[in-house]
């Protein structure tokens, strides 16, 4: 999905984000006690930042270590340019333990982020993935240790002016 360019944010949206963000199956009633705005006004905001493309869901986070793989890595693939992207993007998309796959610059085609059961496992991935006639190379990178998980809220923080709570 693509982000809307120039969405602007204010206070109340990024309070709105943060509080939905820390505890997702607070309820729009609830959230609006807690902001002191309107129920209608959380519901409406809700709305437009989900219509906007800001807020993509509000499903679980998932670990994916909690449910036994890992090992996570990074792969950069170097595809033929005369297959193109999309038939790699559709090999990748079958392959569960690809868990997001970009374009990029450089030297290499796609970066994708994996994850594995194990480092024997990981080959077994890998393996799959560069099964595809359409990549003719693939660079792997282990991930010893994560640093600072994804996150959003201190960019929303940012957006809105800087104002809210502060970084955690």
């Amino acid at each position: 999905m693509t982000a809307v360019q120039g969405v602007q944010l204010d206070v109340l949206d990024a309070r709105l984000i943060e509080l939905f963000a820390e505890e997702p199956r607070i309820g729009v009633l609830e959230c609006s006690r807690r902001l002191g705005v309107a129920r209608g006004t959380v519901q409406a905001r809700l709305d437009k930042l989900v219509d906007r493309g800001v807020i993509g869901g509000f499903g679980p986070d998932i670990s994916p270590a909690a449910i036994g793989f890992a090992v996570t890595s990074f792969v950069t693939l170097e595809i033929s340019q005369r297959l193109g992207h999309d038939p790699v993007t559709a090999h990748l998309a079958a392959i569960p333990e690809v868990l997001e796959a970009h374009t990029i610059t450089g030297s290499s085609d796609v970066l994708c982020r994996i994850v594995a059961r194990s480092n024997a496992d990981l080959q077994r991935v890998i393996d799959q993935i560069v099964s595809y006639e359409g990549i003719r190379r693939a660079s792997t990178i282990i991930a010893l240790a994560q640093q600072i998980p994804y996150r959003t809220l201190p960019l929303v923080r940012s957006a809105a002016g800087g104002e809210g709570r502060a970084p955690s």
